[in-house]
């Protein structure tokens, strides 16, 4: 997720630069004095309490303001990240948005200061009343805004200092000069990210050969359990032996065996540019792991993609792989696919739907060539996540 705090004095062009970022990055644009009116508009809960405290000459809490601001986060899953304008406008408020971002599983990307004289912007805000007719575009109010504006950012833009996620800009620059450097400084704070997918889809649907192919081509590391699981057995490792003993006796790979080498294998990987999963998580237990693991390495889910394949077809395809040297344990008989493909809708269904109600989750149809499959993943990939790379 992306989350970028844009700040400046009045007039410095806070609302130009904000408008080209929510759509370069498929931001949502977060303005505490906006979600306030919305909230009071639609006479929720908390609009109401707004509302009251407005009514009686008061300034809303941060509680309020916090509450509003979790709500908005949480009820958009779908964009790449918020960008939040003239918040937080306090010290305290920009330890409550910590609090907040470390609640949510993410953090703040970067400070973002557009820094303007206070005489061009008194201009500016001068030249902005000619047209406006907004009665606080006048030499005293500027002024005194401006004042109040410097007197409480400061502690603010040095909380972010002492973070290094701190950026300032000459706002004094063209409209476009401002826009490039503000690209240089996000692209350079995600390059610094990690490109982590989960791949999902039924048995059949092509998730190994997919996986394998999208690891190569966006230098990712492929972690597959089952592959994974199998060169422990090989290499005859306690681990492996403990695995080989209980596929003997038919039974299921506890998660404590299965986490211990997906966490080695995080360990392990330097200088990736990310990971693609395959086969974790499985169930809604191990999707909280992954998330707790991926978060323990300073990392998050980048990106979630299930490939779709008809039902019937899934079958077809899995009857075929029966009878060649790729056949799995579980393609030998109709009943053990039929059982497979019923663990994973019982399972792994969940799964998906609790990641598309936080991330949202890209569907791919599964059908046609190799190629062609693997190009629709590719193109979601560099389109619907490109600027988070």
């Amino acid at each position: 997720m992306l989350n970028i705090a844009l700040f400046g004095p009045p007039g410095a062009g806070k609302g130009t630069q904000s408008e080209f970022l929510t759509k370069e990055y498929n931001l949502f644009y977060i303005s505490t004095g906006d979600l306030l009116r919305k909230e009071i508009k639609e006479q929720s809960k908390l609009g109401k309490e707004a509302q009251s405290i407005i009514a009686s000459g008061g300034l809303v809490s941060d509680e309020i303001i916090v509450q509003i601001i979790e709500k908005t986060i949480t009820d958009n899953p779908n964009v790449n990240g918020f960008l939040f304008d003239g918040f937080p406008r306090t010290y305290i408020q920009a330890y409550i948005l910590e609090g907040l971002m470390i609640k949510l599983n993410t953090s703040l990307n970067c400070l973002i200061s557009l820094e303007v004289p206070e005489e061009e912007s008194v201009r500016r805000l001068l030249k902005r009343g000619e047209s406006s007719g907004r009665s606080d575009d006048n030499e005293t109010v500027i002024r005194n805004r401006l004042k109040e504006y410097n007197q409480k950012t400061l502690p603010v833009l040095n909380f972010y200092k002492d973070k290094g996620v701190y950026f300032d800009i000459n706002g004094t620059d063209s409209i476009e000069k401002v826009r490039s450097r503000i690209n240089e400084i996000i692209k350079k704070e995600l390059s610094k990210r990690l490109l982590n997918i989960v791949l999902f889809g039924y048995p059949g649907s092509g998730r190994g050969s997919q996986g394998k192919a999208i690891s190569k081509k966006y230098d990712l590391e492929y972690v597959a359990t089952g592959p994974m699981l199998g060169d422990e057995i090989a290499k005859q490792t306690k681990i492996g032996k403990q695995v080989q003993d209980l596929y003997n006796n038919g039974q299921l790979i506890p998660d404590e065996i299965v986490v211990k080498l997906i966490e080695q294998k995080l360990e392990n990987s330097k200088g990736v540019k990310g990971f693609i999963f395959k086969g974790f998580p499985r169930t809604l237990v191990q999707s909280y792991i992954l998330d707790g693991l991926l978060k323990k390495h300073g990392s998050s889910l980048s990106k979630i993609i299930e490939i779709e394949v008809p039902m019937l077809e899934l079958i077809r395809r899995l009857d075929e792989r029966s009878k060649t040297k790729d056949c799995m344990p579980y393609d030998s008989s109709t009943a053990k696919i039929v059982q497979r493909l019923q663990d994973h809708e019982i399972k792994t269904v969940p799964v998906i739907e609790k990641y598309n109600e936080l991330h949202g989750v890209v569907k791919i149809s599964g059908l046609g060539t190799f190629n062609e499959v693997f190009d629709r993943i590719s193109f979601e990939i560099e389109n619907g996540f490109k600027n988070l790379r």
